[in-house]
C-alpha cells in the first residue's frame, strides 16, 4: 500500500475515534497509547479530567476476514477464510460487548461496557489496572493464589451450559461450538506452517494422513464435551488480579471475544500450558485438583484423559500459530516461546498420549527441531 494511502487511513481512523470519544462524552480525554499483542487491535488509557481511568479499544472492522455465521457449511466457510475456519470473532467489538455482559451477569470481573460503537470497532471500557498475573508472578508475587482464582472463574463458568445466543448492551453474538473443523483447522497449523518455519521438514502426504488418523479421535472426544463457555485465551496475560473483590470475581478477564461453547479441558489447557510462562507440573497438578473437587460428579479418569489428549492438541495449535507469526508476520519474538511449548507437549505425552503422536513426532519432527 502506498505510504500516502497509508497516512490517508490512519488520519481517517484517528477522526473515527475523536468522534466516537466526543459522542460518549469523553472528547476531553487524556489519551494514552498501550502496548499491543498479537492481534490487530490497538488499546488506549484514557485519563478523564475527573474519575478513573477507562480503556479505548479500537477493532477496525476491515482489518480481518470475516467471522463464522452460524450455519455456514464447511465450503462457505473456507471461503470466507481463516476466521470463518478456526471460528474466530475476527475481533468484532459486538461478539466482546455480549460475552462481556454474560460474564458479569455470572458475577465474573469483565470490564462493564461504558460505550460501544460496534459498526465501527470502537468501544470504552472500565479500566481494571495493570496487575496481569504475568507481571505480577515476574516481580516475585506468589502464583498460588493467582492460579486458584482462574479455577475458581473456570468452576463458575461450567456450573451451567451457556446459551445458543449472547446479548448485552445493545449487541447480540451467537456461541458457537469449537466443532470439529474448527478443531481441525487448529491443529493442521501445525503441520502447514511448521515447515515454513523450518524448511528442513517435510511433510509429505502420507505423513498428513497420519496426523488426520491420530487427532480425528482427540477432535470427536473435544465435540461430545463441548458444554461449556470457554474463553478460549485463558492465560496469564489475559487476567488481572483484583484482589479486593470476592470469590472468582478476583480474577479480572481480558480478550474473551473469540469466545465458543468448548470442552472444559480446553480452557484448563490454555492457563496450565502458557506459551508465555513456566506453568509446572506441580502447579498443573493443583491446579487440576482444585477443579476436580469443585466438581465431584465427572469421571476424573477421563476427565484427565480429555486434558492431555486436548492439551496436546492446544499445544500443536499454538506452535502452528507461533510458526506463522515468524515466518509470515516477521515477529521473532514468538520463536522464543516455541521450547517451552515443546515441553508442555511432552507432559501431555507421558500421560494419556494420543495413540500415534509420539511416534509420528520421532519419524517427522527430530529432537534438534524442537529446541
Amino acid at each position: 500500500m502506498a505510504p500516502g494511502r497509508i497516512a490517508r487511513l490512519t488520519s481517517d481512523r484517528e477522526a473515527r475515534r475523536r468522534a466516537f470519544l466526543e459522542s460518549a462524552g469523553l472528547g476531553a480525554v487524556r489519551r494514552q497509547p498501550l502496548a499491543g499483542d498479537a492481534s490487530t487491535r490497538r488499546y488506549e488509557r484514557l485519563h478523564p479530567p475527573t474519575g478513573p481511568s477507562l480503556i479505548l479499544m479500537d477493532q477496525p472492522p476491515a482489518v480481518e476476514t470475516q467471522p463464522c455465521p452460524p450455519d455456514a457449511t464447511g465450503e462457505e466457510r473456507a471461503a470466507l477464510g481463516y476466521n470463518a475456519l478456526a471460528r474466530l470473532a475476527a475481533g468484532r467489538v459486538d461478539a466482546f460487548v455480549a460475552c462481556a455482559g454474560y460474564l458479569r451477569a455470572r458475577g465474573l470481573s469483565a470490564p462493564q461496557v461504558i460505550a460501544s460503537e460496534p459498526s465501527e470497532g470502537l468501544a470504552v471500557l472500565e479500566d481494571l489496572g495493570d496487575d496481569l498475573y504475568a507481571r505480577l508472578i515476574e516481580t516475585g508475587g506468589d502464583e498460588a493464589p493467582l492460579y486458584d482464582g482462574a479455577i475458581d472463574v473456570l468452576v463458575k463458568l461450567h456450573a451451567e451450559p451457556p446459551p445458543a445466543m449472547l446479548s448485552a448492551d445493545g449487541s447480540t453474538w451467537p456461541l458457537l461450538t469449537y466443532d470439529d473443523l474448527a478443531l481441525k483447522t487448529a491443529g493442521d497449523l501445525f503441520i502447514e506452517w511448521l515447515p515454513r518455519l523450518l524448511p528442513d521438514l517435510t511433510f509429505d502426504d502420507e505423513a498428513a494422513a497420519e496426523w488426520e488418523a491420530i487427532w480425528a479421535p482427540i477432535r470427536a472426544r473435544g465435540v461430545a464435551g463441548a458444554d461449556v463457555f470457554c474463553h478460549r485465551d485463558f492465560h496469564a496475560e489475559n487476567l488481572i488480579w483484583l484482589p479486593g473483590r470476592q470469590g472468582p470475581a478476583r480474577t479480572g478477564l481480558l480478550d474473551f471475544q473469540d469466545a465458543l461453547r468448548a470442552h472444559p479441558a480446553w480452557d484448563l489447557s490454555m492457563l496450565l500450558h502458557d506459551a508465555r510462562r513456566d506453568v509446572s507440573a506441580d502447579c498443573e497438578q493443583a491446579a487440576l485438583d482444585r477443579y476436580l473437587a469443585a466438581r465431584p460428579q465427572g469421571d476424573r479418569d477421563a476427565f484427565i484423559a480429555d486434558f492431555h489428549a486436548l492439551g496436546a492438541l492446544n499445544v500443536a495449535r499454538i506452535l502452528g500459530i507461533f510458526s506463522r507469526l515468524v515466518a509470515r508476520d516477521g515477529k521473532p519474538r514468538y520463536r522464543a516461546f516455541m521450547p517451552r511449548l515443546w515441553g508442555y507437549l511432552d507432559r501431555c505425552l507421558k500421560d494419556h498420549p494420543p495413540a500415534g503422536l509420539a511416534a509420528w513426532l520421532e519419524r517427522h519432527v527430530p529432537l534438534e527441531a524442537r529446541a
